[in-house]
């Protein structure tokens, strides 16, 4: 382990860069009157950038330290200088030098891979969508299939955006299963061959940056958190409804994975009971559904929509299996918000007895919506980690002594 000193210039120089980088960030998203410390109420400040004093001011730094620290950010390309005549009101005698922050120095990526599709989202360091794309997959690929309709798929949104693969700087991935800290899916009966499977260091080989692997329901958690129905709030659960449901939770506005990343796999809690399986469940004769696919239970639940009593009661036992399940996990978490998302969402009389039951048991009941994401939910969650891993690495002063005390 490296040795940490007071007097370390190199950890005072990666903090001040931090503190200044965040700062002219700030500046550049929020422009004049959006209430923002650096631009807009002070007299350098212009649209979208910052001048010296400014972030003299705002940072507590001394003017040198600031020069130097935006000369070495201009250097690398993640600031640049504004010209006068840009927005700035003309006065006499030598006009501020300003600056913005690059949010097009580099890019993010958000992949979804699921059972029958593949879809990704790109965006600049700030996470403004820059372009999308949604491929089909059958669900009987194998693993290299998908991870290569996966490529094919980036390949084209990059061309057709423009952008080159190497100058992303991160890429988040959401996935069925139980995912390991490291990408690793250590189970996953949705996809062939995905058990066991080494995402992370798969898709690194590809893109040749880091790769943050995360759990479908996880990354939908963090989406709703970010632009869903659960801004605002901290301590959140998201239900990815469907016919074994997962679930993803923030506590204090921070993704909760337990011990080995099995955190809201609420679809087994069935076998601890020895209860029907969702074949039984979704039974309409008597014997197990199958194949227990989308296109059966399509059918089961259009049957129930035209009146068939049987395809009712069946429905009915999967909206009873799905409000304990969420129930279990709310007593267990008590949080302030459950959004419910994912292909059954939609289903007619879902929220209403979720909403019944949650009355029933918790002392405080939840607020209870659907997402506002939909079928995007798990592309954005996905940019959103990667997004925290820029951010993280380029902002936050903490990660900054961690990593100096690390020796890295």
């Amino acid at each position: 382990m490296g040795r940490l000193t007071g007097g370390d210039p190199s950890l005072l120089r990666r903090i001040n860069s931090a503190v200044v980088l965040h700062a002219l960030r700030a500046a550049t998203a929020s422009g004049p009157g959006a209430g923002s410390p650096v631009s807009g109420d002070s007299p350098d400040g212009s649209p979208g950038c910052a001048s010296l004093t400014d972030l003299t001011r705002v940072t507590g730094l001394s003017r040198p330290t600031v020069e130097g620290v935006i000369d070495g950010l201009t250097s690398s390309g993640l600031a640049v200088e504004v010209p006068a005549e840009e927005g700035g009101v003309r006065r006499q005698g030598r006009p501020a030098r300003r600056f913005r922050f690059r949010a097009e120095a580099g890019h993010l990526l958000g992949i979804e891979i699921g059972a029958h599709r593949v879809a990704a989202l790109l965006s600049d360091l700030d996470g403004r969508p820059l372009g999308s794309t949604v491929r089909g997959v059958s669900e009987k690929a194998s693993a290299d299939e998908r991870l290569e309709r996966v490529r094919t798929a980036v390949a084209d949104l990059l061309r057709r955006a423009g952008v080159d693969r190497y100058s992303l700087r991160a890429v988040g991935v959401g996935s069925p299963g139980i995912v390991e800290a490291d990408g690793t899916v250590h189970l996953c009966t949705a996809l062939p061959g995905w058990t066991g499977l080494r995402l992370g260091e798969r898709l690194r080989r590809s893109f040749r940056c880091p790769v943050l692997v995360e759990n479908d329901a996880n990354t939908a958690a963090v989406a709703e958190h970010w632009k869903g129905a659960a801004i605002g709030s901290h301590d959140v659960v998201f239900i990815l409804a469907g016919l074994s449901p997962g679930a993803g939770s923030l506590i204090g506005d921070r993704l909760h994975r337990g011990f080995g990343g099995a955190a809201g796999e609420i679809g087994a809690l069935h076998l601890l009971g020895r209860e029907a399986t969702p074949e039984e469940v979704l039974s309409t004769t008597g014997e197990p559904l199958s194949p227990l696919d989308e296109e059966q239970v399509a059918h089961v639940f259009t049957l129930a929509r035209d009146g068939d009593a049987q395809a009712r009661a069946a429905v009915d036992r999967f909206i009873r299996r799905l409000v304990h399940d969420t129930a279990a996990l709310v007593l267990a978490l008590d949080p302030e918000v459950v959004v419910v998302g994912g292909w059954a969402a939609g289903l007619d009389g879902m929220l209403s007895p979720l909403r019944d039951e949650l009355s029933r048991y918790c002392l405080r009941p939840p607020q209870v919506a659907l997402s506002l994401l939909g079928e995007a939910a798990v592309t954005t969650g996905a940019l959103r980690l990667a997004l925290d891993h820029v951010e993280e690495e380029l902002f936050a002063v903490e990660s900054t002594v961690t990593a100096r005390r690390a020796g890295r």
